[in-house]
């Protein structure tokens, strides 16, 4: 999607706060698009946790989601719309949300400063407590703050804070989903959905597959899978993927890859980004990546693995 939008947005929840004053983060308990409801206000919560850090109430209104956020409580609205499925990936304006989100270890007593995991420790252990960390990231898993209505997740530690999980979704336990990406219908999700990118109803990405995201090496291009894909096992993808396609099992195809056409042309792979009823798959005879028109179903989803009741 190139364009935002133009929606405000607002929010009320529960920030944790550091000694310093840094805001770790924030879970909002009730949010939508527009104005925020008459009578609408923060939790009245203000208390020292355990960890040393501080629960508070908190109010957020952004103007509108096509400016870019301001501050920690802005992003983590944002995210929260989007794994609440208020708004699809690339709807909202996220740049610049690396700088504003810290980097905090996630812990079970909540979030608490990366450098205050020893005092913290030291603390809980006084009081005959103990300090699990789970990961030292930017994002926390959604799962922590939003479960999103007919989806299964098999390890929520996969699922960042700001997927967008349509109803009828499987994450298995190897399956990864980034912020800023997702599902759009029923998909089974066994491999990695990597930031930014969106797969389309009725697709499956097979298990230890990979969706190149935007996030490294500089690329620009937003990544898709159409619907009623298939990306085989061990397989990767770095070009969109139109309607009905599919990627062999362990054959990777990025934006350089020469591809073979069936009269015997070499072309860049990304020549055929986003093109509908393709087959990529590498000749086991001669090792040349090749690409054929495709008709048919490759067996499509198993409805009842996707049902969101």
């Amino acid at each position: 999607m190139s364009e935002f939008l133009t929606d405000a947005a607002w929010g009320v929840g529960v920030a944790t706060v550091a000694p310093d004053g840094t805001v770790l983060d924030v879970w909002f308990t009730r949010l939508g698009l527009g104005e925020a409801p008459t009578g609408v206000a923060a939790p009245g919560i203000d208390r020292e946790n355990p960890t040393g850090t501080r629960s508070k109430g908190v109010s957020v209104l952004i103007k509108s989601l096509e400016g870019e956020p301001v501050d920690t409580a802005d992003v983590y609205l944002r995210l929260h719309l989007l794994s609440h499925r208020f708004a699809i990936p690339h709807s909202i304006n996220l740049e610049g949300i690396f700088g504003l989100l810290p980097n905090n270890a996630w812990t079970n007593h909540g979030p608490i400063p990366a450098d205050a995991v020893n005092a913290a420790r030291l603390k809980l252990r006084a009081a005959g407590g103990t300090l699990e960390v789970k990961s030292l990231d930017k994002f926390p898993p959604m799962a922590d703050y939003v479960t999103p209505t007919g989806v299964r997740i098999a390890d929520a530690s996969r699922v960042r804070l700001g997927a967008h999980l349509a109803e009828g979704t499987t994450v298995m336990h190897e399956g990864f989903v980034n912020f800023n990406a997702g599902t759009l219908g029923n998909s089974m999700v066994e491999g990695r959905i990597s930031a930014g990118v969106v797969v389309g109803d009725g697709s499956d990405i097979g298990g230890g597959s990979s969706i190149m995201g935007t996030l490294s090496g500089g690329g620009k291009e937003v990544i898709s899978i159409g619907e009623r894909c298939l990306l085989g096992a061990n397989s990767g993808i770095g070009i969109s993927l139109g309607d009905n396609c599919v990627v062999a099992a362990g054959c990777y195809v990025t934006a350089g890859s020469k591809v073979t056409l069936p009269d015997g042309t070499v072309v860049k792979a990304a020549t055929l980004s986003g093109k509908d009823n393709l087959q990529f798959w590498t000749n086991t005879q001669t090792g040349v990546l090749e690409v054929r028109p495709r008709a048919g179903t490759w067996g499509e989803l198993n409805a009842a693995l996707h049902s969101a009741q």
